[in-house]
């Protein structure tokens, strides 16, 4: 009997991986509100403003290494899909190690890093001040942080959605926990907030190596340290994360750009827009749980040469991908103008912010192809084509569209991001239609389980 029933393929799958990824990928954003909310009670706004700058300095060092997560799932998916127990493990093994690496270069790092950011990132004495007390403390989550990415990224892979979803939902209501109690109570203000964020993330870390010792116990037989660091897979696992790295960074640098550009029209504009992007943001969560799922399974196809559980969960992932897009857009439409009231009480903030209301209801439309083909990508480890087809829709596609459509202002820039997440999703469907990879799988599939 087949581990891989595909003729059995249905709906069910992915939703089953879908909607847990899809609660936990919400409470992160939901993490972030609580954060601002307790700043935002103190005595005067540079609180807030001082974990915002520091937050955007650790959002950018995190979010760089992303593809400790995103690697890790495709390569673990193949290897389940392969049934090859011991390469399971040295994956993880490779993927720690990785991670321990760069933690130990961040935290040896720290003063170079603090530094650079703040110089590169203008604000007053004061709330640099307190942003860099904000820096000192959570720099130290590092090890936690990444550590985390790689468990996610391995029980994604194996398509154990659980374990994430306990993992991030147990660290965030324990950072919100910490956050009352370290800033409510003890009056620790923003020095509060990092402290909890340090604490969290190694709490979900001991609760993640908990649920790796069980996970382990479903995979029998010797672990191969030598295989661990085998040069020509460790290579092969860096090359990918290298691919993703430049990918990631590619992504940043277009939502700074976006952020930059609107503060240099105006810094009611850049509110307004902070504003609009929070629902980019909570949509964005929600379709990658579609994404994760795309992830696990495909990659799992790839690994068992399956074709038509390949094209099965593309086209399923894709069907419920739109219909939770189509399910955004008329949210924004119907009560974009209500969340907006609720975001910010500053009349100049929320008329500018209807004025480009329009482009929030139609970007899920367009963006959901991008969120998808990314978790396509990633279970079939194409991370040099993620690269490529990212790279090309930030040079060729949004930064000329920026150039070009310069004389309208915030609508050009809105335009612009709509044009970015279109090209996205064309070059990543063309490049999947024509890649070698549909043709090296067979085509009789109910031969590769029964």
């Amino acid at each position: 009997m087949s581990l891989f029933p595909v003729s059995r393929f249905n709906h069910r799958q992915i939703l089953q991986l879908a909607l847990p990824m899809i609660i936990s990928n919400i409470s992160t954003p939901l993490l972030g509100l609580v954060d601002t909310a307790v700043m935002g009670h103190l005595e005067t706004p540079e609180y807030l403003a001082g974990i915002a700058l520091g937050g955007l300095i650790f959002s950018f060092i995190f979010w760089s290494f992303g593809f400790l997560r995103m690697g890790t799932s495709g390569v673990t998916a193949q290897a389940y899909g392969n049934q090859d127990n011991a390469e399971i493990k040295s994956i993880l093994g490779r993927a720690l190690f990785v991670a321990v690496i760069i933690s130990i270069l961040i935290l040896f790092l720290q003063f170079p890093i603090r530094s650079i950011s703040f110089q590169l990132i203008e604000s007053s004495p004061s709330i640099e001040r307190l942003a860099k007390n904000y820096f000192d403390i959570r720099i130290w989550s590092t090890p936690a942080t990444l550590g985390q990415y790689v468990l996610l990224g391995w029980f994604l892979g194996l398509q154990n959605v659980k374990s994430p979803l306990i993992l991030v939902i147990t660290t965030n209501l324990c950072n919100i926990v910490l956050d009352l109690l370290f800033v409510v109570i003890l009056q620790m203000d923003i020095n509060g907030v990092a402290l909890a964020s340090v604490l969290a993330e190694y709490f979900g870390l001991g609760i993640g190596i908990f649920m790796l010792a069980r996970e382990l116990k479903k995979y029998p037989g010797p672990g191969k340290w030598a295989q661990v660091f085998n040069k020509t897979k460790l290579k092969k696992i860096l090359l990918i994360n290298n691919n993703i790295f430049i990918r990631t960074l590619c992504l940043i640098f277009a939502f700074a750009f976006f952020t930059a550009q609107g503060a240099r029209i105006g810094e009611v504009v850049l509110a307004a827009n902070a504003v609009l992007l929070n629902f980019q943001m909570f949509m964005a969560y929600a379709l990658d749980g579609f994404a994760h799922a795309a992830e696990a399974l495909v990659g799992r196809a790839v690994g068992a040469r399956s074709k038509k559980l390949f094209q099965q969960t593309i086209s399923t992932a894709a069907l419920w991908s739109f219909i939770v897009a189509i399910g955004f857009s008329l949210l924004y439409a119907l009560f974009g103008m209500p969340l907006i009231r609720l975001l910010t009480s500053l009349d100049v903030v929320r008329t500018t912010a209807y004025e480009y209301h329009a482009w929030i209801i139609g970007l899920p439309l367009i963006s959901v192809w991008s969120f998808l083909l990314d978790g396509v990508f990633i279970g079939a480890t194409l991370s040099k084509e993620m690269r490529n087809t990212m790279m090309f829709s930030f040079f060729c596609c949004f930064l000329p569209t920026w150039y070009y459509t310069q004389q309208f202002g915030n609508h050009g820039l809105w335009f612009s991001l709509l044009i970015f997440m279109l090209a996205r999703g064309i070059s990543m469907g063309w490049v999947l239609r024509n890649s070698q990879l549909l043709f090296i799988m067979p085509d009789n599939q109910e031969s590769t389980g029964e």
